[in-house]
Parts: C-alpha cells; sequence; structure tokens
C-alpha cells in the first residue's frame, strides 16, 4: 500500500484509539484472573466483572508512549525512561525486572545500563515491550519502517534482548496494518508483519501461526503457540497475532473473549489484542459499557 501524507490530528487519534483498545483489554483481561475452575466458567458464559476495571502497567506505560509521540513526534528514548519512571506504581503489578531497571532510572542511573545489564547480561526477552506499543503502530501507519524503528526505540529502555524488540515491532507492525483499511486478512496480514520482524525465535513463531491450520480453535492456537504464561515475546505475541489475524473481520468484543480463554497472560495478550484491533474495528469498536467500566486513563 503507497504511503500517503496525514495530517497530525489524524495520527494522533489513532494513537489514542490504540491505547483506548489497549486499555480496556488490559482492565478486561486482569478481571480473569484467578483458578481456572472458577474462571472459565464466568469466561464461558461471558460474565463481566462489576466495574470499576483496574488497569495494570501495561496500560500506565502505553500512557507515557502516547504522551511521548503527542509532545514530540515520535519516541525519544531517554525522555520516555524518565517519563516511564516517573509514572510507574507499583501496583500496577511492574514485573520485577522492570520494576528495578526504572527504580535505577528514578535514582539517576543510565537506563541503557541497567537494561541491557538485565538478566545477567542477557537483557530482558519478555512481553512487556509488545503490551504496550500498539499506539506507536497507529501513529505511523503510513511507514512501516518508521514504525519498526519507533518501536525499537520504545523496546530497548526496557527489554534490551533482540526478541523483546522483535515482539514490540511484530505489535506495531500489526497495528500500522490494521490503521490500513486495504490491508489483506489472515495469512496475507501475517505474511505483511513478518516482512518487518528480525529473525529469531518471536518471528518463528508468528511463521507457525501462519502454518495453522484453517479451522483451528483459538485453544488449540494457544497450544501451539504459547499464551503468555512465560512471560515472553516468543510465547505471547504469535498467539496474539494468530487471534488479530482470524478476527480482522469479526467484533472487537468476540476477539477479547477468545483471547481470554485461553487464559495465561491475560491482562497482557488482551492488551495486545485489544490494541491492535481496536484500528481495525474503528472508535466505536470497543463496546461503551467495557469503555465505561474500565477506570478513567490520565490523559
Amino acid at each position: 500500500m503507497a504511503s500517503r501524507t496525514v495530517g497530525e490530528g489524524e495520527r494522533r487519534a489513532r494513537a489514542r484509539r490504540a491505547l483506548e483498545g489497549l486499555s480496556v483489554g488490559d482492565a478486561f483481561g486482569e478481571r480473569f484472573f484467578g483458578p481456572p475452575e472458577t474462571v472459565i466458567p464466568l469466561i464461558e458464559a461471558r460474565a463481566l466483572a462489576a466495574p470499576p476495571w483496574r488497569y495494570t502497567d501495561d496500560t500506565e506505560m502505553a500512557i507515557s508512549i502516547v504522551e511521548e509521540l503527542e509532545e514530540r513526534g515520535g519516541v525519544d528514548a531517554d525522555a520516555l525512561a524518565v517519563r516511564f519512571a516517573r509514572r510507574m506504581d507499583a501496583s500496577r503489578g511492574y514485573g520485577a525486572g522492570v520494576f528495578e531497571i526504572l527504580s535505577g532510572v528514578r535514582e539517576g542511573r543510565p537506563w541503557r545500563l541497567l537494561s541491557r545489564n538485565a538478566f545477567r547480561g542477557m537483557g530482558s526477552f519478555g512481553n512487556g515491550a509488545a503490551m504496550r506499543v500498539a499506539p506507536i503502530g497507529g501513529f505511523f501507519a503510513d511507514d512501516l519502517r518508521r514504525v519498526a524503528r519507533e518501536a525499537e526505540a520504545s523496546a530497548e529502555v526496557t527489554h534490551a534482548h533482540a526478541e523483546g524488540v522483535a515482539g514490540a515491532i511484530a505489535v506495531a507492525v500489526a497495528a500500522a496494518l490494521c490503521a490500513r483499511s486495504s490491508e489483506p486478512s489472515a495469512p496475507g496480514f501475517l505474511e505483511s508483519v513478518l516482512e518487518q520482524v528480525p529473525r529469531g525465535y518471536t518471528r518463528d513463531g508468528i511463521e507457525e501461526a501462519l502454518a495453522l491450520p484453517e479451522g483451528c480453535h483459538p485453544l488449540g492456537a494457544a497450544k501451539a503457540l504459547g499464551n503468555g504464561a512465560g512471560v515472553t515475546a516468543p510465547d505471547t505475541v504469535p498467539f496474539c497475532l494468530w487471534i488479530v489475524a482470524h478476527h480482522l473481520t469479526a467484533s472487537w468484543e468476540e476477539a477479547l473473549w477468545a483471547t481470554v480463554r485461553a487464559l495465561g497472560d491475560r491482562d497482557t495478550t488482551c492488551a495486545i489484542v485489544g490494541g491492535v484491533l481496536a484500528l481495525r474495528s474503528g472508535a466505536d469498536g470497543v463496546p461503551d459499557a467495557w469503555r465505561a467500566s474500565r477506570e478513567p486513563l490520565p490523559l
């Protein structure tokens, strides 16, 4: 699809739309943590929790990304690190690695050193960079190479490992493709994502998602690809993008129920799917009742 020039207002609106879907998905998925024998019947009955639905670190970090996009027109990693650190509320459920990095930033230590030294010098390959990145895809949807660069810059602040970065790139590109109404569905969608994702385990998982048989059930897809239970990019992003690819013409709500039924890291998987598909479904795709149930965003 050829690039076209769009105004700042449209870019901001797309980023905000992604944030809306991401945050509602995050808060929705968070409501379904608990013993499987308790939550599975609730999911199968489609029983919504009573409001308010509190969002997690997924949304809190995505808010900082949207602020960066709106104030700077792109990601300045140094500024984003400070913004992440200042906003961090430990009660939102931050992972231990990210909490340690951002606590160090608050103390004035360099984020590059902290991020690269995490996990015994490997850097994090968790799903945290992927869970917050959909607004970047919306903002830069008309330039996929720019999407990949900005997603990488946003990821490296806390996820220096190549797989953590790859997960962010994959989700941001998927979000950008969803903002392009003429992009293909199902196999063509995943193939378009793969064109921008660097080689590694996350890319391998997306290729495996592409190869799953037609008619595969979401639970079968989760069994093959992972459901985020390992909290890594490779065991989270491929399943989320499979869900997206197979719900491009379905309702946003239907996609979220399919996502949460796989259990796993369900606030994060629902945040990823919700943020990406909000750019496909449009401003009215997220049900009003769900939006009203999520606690207000500080924007």
